[in-house]
């Protein structure tokens, strides 16, 4: 791949990170953002919400189990067959319901009464036909059924007279008042385990065992049958006109109430609460190679079920919802509320990827916990979960982006290990304070033994707390809490072993500059640096300098030592591409800049900026320290050159634009470029002052902070006023250190005795130089020359 297929590369990766170029179509912020957000959210439902698919399911009685089961918490499960035999039992306990209507039979009675005293009214009188159909519809609607003209004749030759009647009210009264049933061999099925007669009039039950007087629709209508037979006196047409009336007035007093029934037993069916059996916390329930039996069946299902009791659709999206809500609230207040809290397209994808990778982990680890569960069944099945590395997403998000971003993903992750395991507010705190303590641990990763350290704290702040958890839940010692204490000692250690050996993969991918990457670009044996030290040795000496006085400063401002030092070593790689054109390289040679005009001057040391921003690029040095070195000298004036032009200038002709001689930027955008633009012109400056006293030092430092500030380049970064007081006064600390005096020692012995046997002459010239230097010596300092800082294009 050639450098224009390289830079193509590199364009189209920072598109789609950064959202930004002119030709490639631009990728919005925004939209990756919200998609994800939506994917994440997604990925973790799905995730969290399937819980229990680890145990297995055993279809029929006889097969073989696989693994030794045992129950991870108490449990109360339904014992299902016993529940439905106790339901059956008491629905059949529910006695069927008769409907009793006392007056039904009353009623029919009197209607058979009424419509005889009727005919009897209108017997032995003439009627017109008119007449007559008027009467018959009275007597059809006194007895309530349609009548022929036969049976109204038949009706009207009945002998009724008051002996007649009185026989025939003794026959109705001994037909309808007794309690009639409609079916008599139904009813006696339920008459075997009594029944419960409800009277109509007023509501009243009664449960009666003893029902004699109860008799059949048709038993009554023979027994009717055969009272009327013995009437004396009638025709069998009125024999059978008679029983036609009984037999249409005749209806069941006692009928059954199926409905009312149904809803009885159903509410009795309802009323029985589950039959419950009770499975201790590490009860054996089912062992390897044992045939599984049908009990064992009932309890490994209901262990299954039970673990998933926050699955379905209704449940993953309401999860759904409450994870989407809680990252983009805390995305959203950190955005607003934290000053240091701005990620880019890139951090956003990182984040999204660790998220998703941590529960990803901490699924297969209660996978492998499981397993672990039957081969050391002595083992609380609880104790392994204490080993998951929960503070290893915290610590990668500390190292690659700040304390802010892996304290909202401390938070957020929390909560939502909590509820992974079950709603669990212990396992939701041990996580909390595991990512809280490494991330803390890996604020300065100096070296790599710094994330074993913070592994140490971690595995220590998981035991503290797991023995805290144990004794508030009211719990004495014993050897389970040892076997906590191990497996938290372990994910403490096991989170620094696993960050180890991701960070190389993530720089690598994402192209993030980590302090354990500047910790290699700080090896002094790098390509780059080597290359500086054999063409450009001055500016490779100036570098180290440089990267002594950051170092310092951001340690007095708490900013980031080591990417300032770093950064510094690299800030000026760019002169390799021209090094003798630097005041720095140059050896005593001619000045090359005496040939040439201001402007192109000028051009050479603006060069050296894009020129080091390509090489940081070529060698993959990151985008930290490329924006760095882009931004080290920001919008400055190249004042000794400027000066020049202007000098050289006709004033009536040419006329001097100021920005053909400034740097072209940007302004230092961090507190750790602006150090080293600080660094970089108070070193140079350094090297111009010809008695460097403490005095001249710590004016120069603070005349060039002066012009620095006054000259707006320090607008955009985060430096304040305390701050610039506090670099100014590290600064004089480490030049006071550079330009220390020694004491002149003596010249040996025999050099003395060599130089004895000199002429006269020589020891005159002597004495007289010597005499000339302690006159020089004893001369105040020279006044502090501002013409040696504009060759340096400072004023």
């Amino acid at each position: 791949m050639n450098k224009n297929e390289k830079e193509k590369v590199r364009r189209r990766r920072t598109v789609f990170f950064s959202g930004s170029g002119q030709d490639e179509p631009k990728i919005s912020k925004r939209s990756l953002g919200i998609f994800l957000l939506t994917a994440v959210c997604l990925l973790l439902t799905l995730i969290i919400v399937p819980k229990g698919g680890f145990i297995p399911d055993y279809y029929s009685p006889g097969d073989i189990a696989s693994r030794d089961i045992k129950s991870p918490r108490d449990l109360l499960i339904e014992d299902k067959p016993l529940t439905a035999a106790k339901r059956d039992e008491a629905r059949a306990a529910v006695l069927p319901l008769y409907d009793f209507d006392f007056v039904a039979g009353r009623l029919a009675a009197e209607r058979v009464k009424r419509g005889l005293a009727l005919i009897r009214s209108q017997a032995g009188g003439e009627q017109s036909p008119q007449d007559r159909e008027a009467f018959q519809a009275r007597v059809e609607e006194a007895f309530g059924l349609l009548l022929t003209d036969a049976e109204l004749k038949a009706l009207q030759a009945l002998p009724l007279d008051d002996a007649l009647s009185e026989q025939i009210g003794k026959v109705l009264q001994q037909v309808f008042v007794r309690q009639i049933v409609a079916n008599r061999q139904l009813f006696e099925t339920d008459r075997s385990q009594g029944i419960v007669v409800r009277n109509l009039q007023d509501q009243s039950e009664t449960v009666r065992t003893d029902v004699a007087d109860v008799v059949g629709l048709e038993e009554t209508l023979k027994q009717a049958d055969s009272l009327l037979a013995e009437l004396s006196g009638l025709s069998t047409p009125q024999q059978k006109t008679l029983f036609k009336l009984m037999r249409q007035q005749l209806r069941p007093s006692l009928t059954y109430n199926q409905q009312e029934t149904e809803i009885r037993r159903q509410q009795a069916w309802d009323d029985v609460t589950p039959v419950l059996f009770q499975i201790k916390k590490g009860e054996m329930i089912v062992r390897e190679g044992e045939r599984v039996t049908p009990a064992q069946i009932a309890k490994l299902r209901a262990l299954r079920d039970l673990g998933r009791d926050n699955r379905g659709a209704q449940t993953a999206f309401g999860l759904m919802i409450c994870t989407l809500l809680l990252i983009y609230a805390s995305y959203h207040f950190s955005l607003i509320n934290i000053r240091k809290f701005r990620p880019d397209s890139r951090d956003l994808l990182f984040l999204s990827l660790v998220f998703v990778g941590l529960f990803v982990l901490i699924k297969v680890a209660i996978f492998i916990a499981t397993g672990l569960e039957s081969t050391f069944a002595y083992i609380d099945s609880s104790s392994y979960y204490y080993a998951i590395p929960f503070a290893l997403g915290a610590m990668l998000v500390r190292i690659v982006l700040n304390s802010e971003s892996a304290l909202i993903f401390s938070i957020c992750s929390s909560l939502l290990v909590g509820i992974l395991f079950g709603n669990s507010l212990v396992m939701a705190l041990y996580a909390l304070t595991s990512s809280l303590v490494g991330a803390h641990g890996v604020r300065y990763c100096k070296e790599r033994s710094t994330l074993y350290r913070a592994g140490l704290w971690v595995a220590l702040a998981n035991a503290g707390l797991l023995i805290g958890i144990h004794f508030m839940a009211g719990r004495s010692l014993e050897v389970q809490l040892v076997y906590k204490l191990c497996m938290g000692l372990f994910g403490g250690l096991f989170s620094a072993m696993i960050v180890n050996g991701i960070i190389p993969l993530i720089e690598s991918g994402f192209k993030y500059t980590t302090d354990v990457k500047l910790l290699e670009l700080a090896n002094m044996n790098s390509p780059v640096l080597r290359e500086l030290m054999v063409q450009a040795p001055g500016t490779y000496h100036h570098s180290i300098v440089v990267g002594n006085l950051v170092e310092a400063a951001a340690e007095a401002i708490n900013a980031n030592p080591l990417l300032a030092r770093v950064a510094a070593y690299y800030h000026d790689i760019g002169k390799i591409k021209k090094p003798l054109y630097f005041i720095e390289n140059s050896g005593g040679q001619r000045n090359r800049h005496d040939k040439l005009a201001p402007s192109m001057s000028a051009l050479v040391l603006t060069s050296h900026v894009k020129d080091g921003v390509e090489m940081a690029r070529e060698h993959k040095l990151g985008n930290e320290i490329v924006d760095i070195i882009q931004q080290h000298h920001g919008t400055s004036l190249i004042k000794f050159f400027y000066d020049r032009a202007k000098s050289q200038a006709d004033p009536g002709v040419q006329q001097i634009d100021e920005r053909d001689y400034r740097y072209h930027g940007p302004k230092p955008q961090t507190r750790e470029a602006a150090l080293i633009m600080l660094a970089d012109a108070i070193e140079a400056a350094s090297k111009t002052l010809t008695d460097p006293t403490q005095a001249r030092i710590q004016g120069m430092v603070q005349k060039l902070i002066n012009n620095v500030f006054i000259d707006g380049q320090l607008d955009e970064c985060e430096l304040t006023l305390k701050d610039l007081h506090l670099i100014a006064k590290s600064f004089n600390m480490v030049l006071a250190g550079t330009f220390h005096h020694r004491v002149d020692y003596p010249e040996p012995v025999h050099i003395e005795r060599e130089k004895e046997p000199e002429n006269g002459k020589d020891d005159e010239n002597t004495n007289r130089e010597s005499a000339k230097k302690a006159e020089n010596s004893k001369a105040p300092d020279a006044p502090y020359s501002t013409e040696d800082l504009k060759r340096l294009g400072m004023s």
